[in-house]
């Protein structure tokens, strides 16, 4: 079974009653979360809801042969959400998987999966990299009709998620043409915003150690690496831009981002940023004016004791107390952990000056993807 145990291990366990009274201070013009608005929406893939106990509606497993599987980066596509997973467990073998929904209800997703021989599902095919564990695609963006895929690869103990390229697809998924490495170091996972004729990319390094960095390109100019401008810092309160990846600075300072997911609040004016962290534990949401800032300090949007998410469906240790069913077979003595917050922009709904977000998170333990829901609102000053 091709699992990440780096993955899990990078997650920590941080103390989330110590960070919340430093780590959340409402700041003016920023986002604050609702509380109390973050739960559970659904599993979104496997075939039974572990905590429910009842199917899935997409049945992943009896349809296309995925057992389990994590991540789900998502993208508008030729009028379908796309979704990006990571390492993915079953037949016809533990690859990575692209799947896509046309439902408009984020209670209703029902995935397919482009399948083969017997139905089984077909992993992207992307020649000349190695897709083994923790080798994933991170992020995607649609672009004419053409899709593009940022794909990380080259992983080692040494160095987890080495090397980042950007590929292209013309037929949906099934088949990727390598256009350029993207980076070795500071854009190795990537989340695209697409706002006010620029594309944005938002990019993390050493996996879940390093800080965000950002860069821009025309939409048209993405098939050129030469084209991207990197965020070097403001001077005289104007933004610099470098062609050179090595001036890049970072948007803030917190070295624990890995997946990370970057939207446009249009009602709010702001954007918005989800990474899971370490310390403190779970995920994180940072919210600013403008592409490059300035950013919010972060505020806990997902803690699995306070949302319950612990044992109501991520698997905590028999030990705990708390013990469960939630856990994968021959996998009881592995707790769950939650990472992977990727905004779904299809489904978010702003009214006044809050903002429901739907998101994909994956849980470890299960080894599945959720749907999960949570609302923003404007905070102080605002």
């Amino acid at each position: 079974m091709k699992m990440r145990g780096l993955r899990f291990m990078l997650i920590g366990t941080g103390l989330f009653s110590l960070w919340a009274a430093t780590f959340s201070q409402p700041v003016a013009g920023g986002l604050v979360v609702v509380p109390g608005s973050t739960k559970k929406v659904s599993q979104l893939t496997g075939d039974v809801d572990r905590a429910l106990k009842k199917p899935t509606l997409s049945q992943t497993t009896r349809r296309f042969g995925i057992v389990g599987t994590d991540l789900g980066s998502s993208f508008e596509h030729k009028g379908n959400l796309y979704f990006l997973f990571g390492d993915t467990l079953g037949q016809p073998g533990a690859l990575d998987a692209i799947g896509w929904t046309s439902s408009r209800d984020p209670e209703k997703i029902v995935l397919d999966f482009h399948s083969g021989r017997g139905g089984r599902w077909l992993p992207p095919g992307v020649p000349g990299i190695k897709q083994a564990g923790l080798e994933i695609p991170s992020g995607g963006i649609s672009i004419d009709g053409t899709m593009f895929v940022v794909f990380t690869t080259d992983h080692t103990e040494a160095k987890p998620m080495g090397r980042s390229v950007l590929a292209s697809s013309t037929d949906e998924g099934r088949t990727f043409k390598v256009l350029y490495d993207l980076s070795r170091d500071k854009f190795i996972n990537v989340s695209f915003v697409s706002r006010e004729g620029w594309l944005y990319l938002y990019g993390s390094g050493d996996y879940r150690r390093s800080s965000v960095c950002l860069a821009r390109v025309k939409p048209s100019d993405l098939s050129d690496r030469t084209h991207l401008e990197y965020f070097s810092g403001a001077g005289d309160g104007q933004p610099r831009w470098s062609a050179r990846e090595a001036d890049a600075a970072t948007l803030f300072q917190h070295n624990v981002v890995g997946e990370l997911s970057v939207s446009y609040l249009a009602p709010l004016a702001r954007y918005i940023m989800l990474y899971n962290s370490s310390e403190p534990r779970g995920i994180v949401m940072r919210s600013a004016p403008a592409p490059t800032g300035p950013w919010t300090p972060g505020g806990v949007l997902f803690n699995a004791m306070r949302d319950q998410g612990d044992a109501p469906f991520i698997h905590v240790l028999p030990q705990s107390g708390r013990g469960d069913t939630l856990g994968d077979p021959n996998r009881a003595d592995q707790s769950g952990a939650a990472y992977g917050p990727f905004i779904m922009e299809r489904y978010t709904n702003c009214s006044g000056d809050r903002c429901r977000l739907y998101y994909t998170l994956s849980t470890w333990n299960p080894y599945q993807v959720m749907v999960m829901q949570s609302e923003v609102r404007s905070g102080a000053g605002r």
